[in-house]
């Protein structure tokens, strides 16, 4: 686009450290070393007695998706920076940090967006609600592909409007939309068809072929496509996330993304959300209904996305690495206990566990992973149709924490050997 470059983050000393001696060649972050959040405000963890009815701190959390790792050390730089300032009013013009956002999006995922297109939103779930509010009135209908990320189905019915489910199809050991059966089932009152792209919980990453078959979907219904991109950056090596509008370009008048640091970076805590529209006439009605708000965006939470976007790519790199390697691992070990089975997944870090195999009931498995693991796991029951009989667990976690998380798995469920 030949826009200007901004202004390099300033930090007060510089991040450095290498480690030719780490296997992976990578800087020396350390995943491994155990933080203590208890008692520290983590919704993971301090929410665990009112959540689950226990305060036996034994409990491994593995159910909010955020991290137990400590953010990128330009992140925390960042904060120091703001700090040091001393100045904590409303935040404007951010126009150094759009196109911060815009060349992250261009040299990690190809997608070359006009930093204009960008806004900001106190969360990804907070950018959902302008969408709807904008794009539909109580009582229309909202699709979403079934089971998903459980907070739009709250968002959806706060605001009054229904949930249309469209259950995706288990083909080979992975999801797959099933828009012959939608299409049929339509009945003229849906307004909005929502994505998580990657998919949560099934850490899918859609292809270019079934985006473009979804966005021509949407048009042929005269639907608007909400893609939820947040996962976006926590691909495993090897694989790509494919972003909706390149895969779908004739489509964009009636796509918008949202996204965020928030996942890849671990920064849920600054709420900050990035809703991008490439089409004017969207950006002129959302706009409209963010102004409605009166919001500015969140002081912090804007410095570490610039932070994150800018300068801890190496960060991100090594930890998409841990990842994988915790859930190959995960994979190996939980699919192995007789009746269970992981699905396979090639991005985020939130794996679904099937454990129809074993014939229990939903009671029986969350009591048993509670009770006798000791974990705290999301219910499959809270993604909607086709999630009874699952659980999702976050593997984002120091190794030696999950190992113990595998063999109480593997002891609460010996019966079954």
């Amino acid at each position: 686009m030949g826009r200007k470059r901004p202004e390099a983050l300033r930090l007060p000393h510089a991040v450095i450290g290498s480690a030719p001696h780490s296997p992976r060649g990578f800087m020396d972050f350390d995943f491994d070393t155990p933080l203590e959040l208890w008692d520290t405000h983590s919704s993971k963890f301090d929410s665990i007695p009112r959540v689950f009815g226990t305060d036996d701190r034994d409990v491994i959390p593995m159910w909010v998706a955020d991290m137990d790792f400590a953010a990128a050390p330009a992140i925390k730089e960042a904060l120091r920076a703001e700090i040091e300032r001393g100045y904590f009013g409303y935040y404007a013009n951010t126009s150094p940090v759009d196109m911060v956002v815009a060349d992250w999006l261009k040299d990690r995922h190809g997608w070359e967006i006009d930093p204009s297109w960008v806004r900001y939103t106190h969360g990804v779930i907070s950018g959902f609600g302008d969408v709807l509010a904008t794009y539909s009135k109580p009582g229309d209908g909202v699709i979403l592909f079934a089971p998903v990320y459980h907070a739009f189905y709250r968002q959806i019915e706060a605001m009054g409007r229904e949930v249309v489910e469209s259950l995706l199809k288990l083909v080979n050991g992975r999801y797959e939309m099933d828009l012959d059966a939608l299409g049929a089932a339509l009945k003229g009152h849906e307004k909005v068809v929502v994505l998580c792209s990657p998919h949560n919980p099934g850490g899918r990453i859609w292809s270019a072929e079934e985006l473009r078959q979804l966005a021509e979907f949407c048009a042929a219904h005269d639907l608007i496509l909400i893609s939820d991109e947040i996962h976006m950056d926590l691909t495993f090596p090897g694989h790509a996330h494919v972003p909706t509008c390149v895969a779908a370009p004739d489509h964009i008048d009636r796509i918008v993304v949202l996204t965020a640091a928030s996942k890849g970076f671990n920064l849920a805590g600054g709420e900050t959300g990035l809703l991008i529209a490439p089409d004017k006439g969207i950006r002129t009605a959302i706009d409209k209904t963010i102004l409605d708000r009166e919001s500015s965006p969140n002081r912090f939470g804007i410095a570490m996305t610039r932070a994150a976007f800018e300068s801890s790519g190496d960060w991100l790199d090594a930890l998409r690495v841990y990842l994988a390697e915790n859930f190959d691992i995960w994979k190996d070990r939980v699919g192995a206990i007789p009746g269970v089975s992981v699905m396979d997944m090639h991005g985020t870090y939130l794996s679904w566990v099937d454990f129809t195999g074993t014939g229990m009931e939903d009671a029986e498995i969350k009591a048993r992973i509670l009770n006798d693991a000791k974990i705290a796991a999301s219910p499959g029951t809270q993604f909607g149709t086709g999630g009874s009989g699952h659980m999702r667990f976050n593997l984002a976690l120091p190794r030696a924490t999950m190992m113990t998380a595998i063999e109480r798995l593997e002891a609460a469920f010996s019966d079954l050997q």
